[in-house]
This record gives C-alpha cells, sequence and structure tokens, in this order.
C-alpha cells in the first residue's frame, strides 16, 4: 500500500480535505452560538 504513491497522494489530498471540513464546522459552529449569544443579550438588554 505505502509502495504506490499515487494513493499516497489521494489519501493525503482526502486528510487534507476532512481537516478543512472539520474546522469549517468548528467555525461554523462557534459562528452560530456567538451570534445566539448577542441575540440572547440584546434580548435581555431591552427588557
Amino acid at each position: 500500500m505505502y509502495q504506490h504513491p499515487e494513493l499516497m497522494l489521494t489519501l493525503a489530498h482526502d486528510h487534507q480535505r476532512e481537516l478543512i471540513a472539520d474546522a469549517d464546522r468548528k467555525r461554523l459552529f462557534n459562528q452560530v452560538n456567538r451570534r445566539r449569544g448577542d441575540r440572547l443579550r440584546s434580548a435581555r438588554t431591552t427588557r
């Protein structure tokens, strides 16, 4: 398996894509939570 450079390159690219997708998920999740927190804070101050 490790003697095929094309396969290793494909695996490396797949791994890179997974890392990028995971980082994007975390970033979006944090963005949504931050926005939700801002809404809650603004709702508390207007009451």
